[in-house]
């Protein structure tokens, strides 16, 4: 259905992560990966949401070519905890002092989806809160020690052992934990095609 409405567009999707990938295939889109290296740095003063509106904006300014038809989609999840933006650890020590931190307690996972073409720039965001159960020092050392946490914001993957055997509870999409909102991309990306 939305691949019809979107036939005569080009959907370029910037993200590296395999996840983010894997969802395009499955929402079935026609899309092809384009990246650019850019430094992921906000100004200090940004929270929550205004950081990944930011970064998902900064990632869409890589791109200076765009051609009439092209609808080019950048993203960005941080996780948000104690008023802390929580992005990919840089070790594995990082990452095992990430999930302590979210032990026994909630936390937002944040996603925004920019949507660029020559004639329009349409940010979208949306929350989710995970609740982790208090989790011991050998559960989240197995876990960082036998997955790959240092490419996933807050050193988790919810779709992993940590989320099987961890999370509590949890409020909101899913998919969005996983990094993105699908309901909102595809929704948005009908409101694209029929504008």
């Amino acid at each position: 259905m939305l691949k019809d409405l979107l036939k005569n567009y080009n959907i370029i999707l910037a993200s590296g992560s395999p996840r983010r990938q894997q969802f395009f295939k499955d929402l079935d889109l026609d899309f092809t990966i384009q990246l650019k290296e850019i430094e992921e740095l906000y100004p200090n003063h940004l929270k929550a949401e205004e950081i990944t509106d930011y970064l998902a904006q900064l990632k869409a300014k890589a791109f200076t070519d765009l051609k009439e038809n092209d609808i080019l989609i950048t993203s960005d999840t941080i996780v948000w905890h104690k008023n802390q933006a929580l992005g990919k650890p840089k070790s594995l020590d990082e990452a095992k002092q990430m999930i302590a931190s979210l032990s026994n307690d909630t936390h937002k996972v944040i996603t925004s989806v920019c949507f660029t073409t020559i004639d329009q720039i349409k940010v979208i965001h949306y929350t989710t809160k995970v609740t982790f159960r208090k989790l011991s020092t050998q559960e989240i050392t197995y876990y960082v020690d036998t997955h790959q946490p240092l490419d996933k914001a807050g050193a988790y993957g919810i779709q992993e052992w940590i989320g099987f055997i961890g999370i509590s509870n949890i409020e909101g999409s899913y998919f969005n934990v996983m990094g993105m909102p699908t309901h909102l991309v595809y929704e948005t990306l009908i409101q694209i095609a029929k504008s």
